[in-house]
């Protein structure tokens, strides 16, 4: 259930409202706008009387909720959400895009990456340091040493990092890291995600391989009920019987996310197609959809990658990528910096 309180609302009599809701045994999250003040009420509220609380002197007007994610939900925060991914804003008119290679493998891969994506304009550097991979015998990641390049190649670039968390039991290794990575298999780790709800660190969240938009969103709530907001949603591909590409890029639920959810959308092309050569017409493609952002899997030589070479580009190709999403986000009006 959703309370909208009429412009001239006071403090004093709003915090009492706020009160006397809670008495009710109902958690309520506040949520101002430059013109609306929403007060969002999560819990039971069947027994709650709309007219009743339309009475009140400070209420314009009540509405219910019926989807089963409540702080996720465009209608408890009608404005953007704008989450600060280590300084770099994404969400809210800007255009932000992550880059960088599948999985780090060398400080001189890294920090070669981390300075032409920097130098191309992405704003934040990505690496997976934990892999989790389908087959047992492939390339699994450095573990906490790709962490520790990860974070050398910060210090000499000063991009923010994102990487994947793969296991809880893993988590006092990511305090350093800007954003924390919930990969598509993790998508509905319920464990984990309530755990991320516990920290303010940024969480990028994937969607699941064979997940609805309702699924997902569900999930991001998982986080932000447990009392972190900074979420921001990543379409990565879904499963579906098409082979030609590694999966399906399902650039619809970009729109329509930004229908039903206030948090930044981004797009990750690399691995929805699984090709490189795909990876700039898609990436303009997110661009007019509305997307926040893109995630570009980068490498300096990606034949001889150690994970994921088909569908990583290479630092000058990005440089063309980069170029062409600027023109594209002037169309859009969006900042890409």
């Amino acid at each position: 259930m959703i309370v909208i309180l009429k412009p001239n609302a006071t403090k004093e009599k709003r915090d009492q409202l706020i009160q006397k809701i809670q008495s009710l045994g109902l958690s309520v999250h506040l949520s101002e706008g430059e013109h609306t003040t929403l007060l969002g009420l999560i819990g039971d509220t069947s027994a709650i009387d709309p007219a009743k609380l339309e009475s009140v002197e400070i209420v314009d007007a009540v509405r219910r909720v019926s989807e089963p994610y409540k702080l996720c939900n465009r209608q408890f925060h009608q404005e953007d959400t704008v989450v600060n991914a280590g300084g770099v804003p994404i969400g809210g008119g800007y255009f932000t895009v992550i880059a960088g290679p599948c999985s780090v493998e060398s400080e001189q891969q890294i920090l070669y990456t981390a300075e032409r994506v920097q130098a191309a304009g992405a704003r934040l550097l990505r690496g997976g340091a934990f892999k989790p991979r389908t087959s047992p015998y492939a390339f699994r990641g450095l573990k906490a040493e790709g962490i520790e390049l990860l974070l050398e190649a910060k210090k000499k670039t000063g991009l923010p990092i994102v990487t994947e968390l793969t296991s809880l039991e893993h988590l006092d290794l990511f305090n350093d890291v800007d954003v924390i990575q919930v990969g598509a298999r993790n998508m509905q780790n319920f464990d984990m995600l309530w755990e991320l709800g516990k920290c303010k660190k940024p969480v990028l969240l994937k969607r699941g391989l064979s997940s609805t938009i309702r699924e997902w969103l569900m999930s991001a709530e998982y986080i932000c009920a447990g009392g972190n907001p900074n979420v921001i949603l990543c379409e990565r591909g879904i499963r579906t019987f098409e082979t030609e590409t590694r999966n399906t890029l399902d650039l619809s639920a970009v729109p329509v996310l930004k229908k039903k959810t206030h948090l930044p959308v981004l797009v990750d092309p690399s691995h929805a197609t699984g090709h490189a050569d795909l990876i700039i017409p898609l990436a303009k493609a997110a661009v007019a959809a509305g997307a926040d952002g893109l995630m570009i899997e980068v490498h300096p030589d990606p034949v001889n990658a150690l994970c994921d070479g088909a569908q990583s580009i290479t630092p000058d190709t990005f440089d063309k990528l980069m170029q062409q999403v600027r023109a594209y986000c002037a169309l859009e009006n969006k900042v890409c910096e």
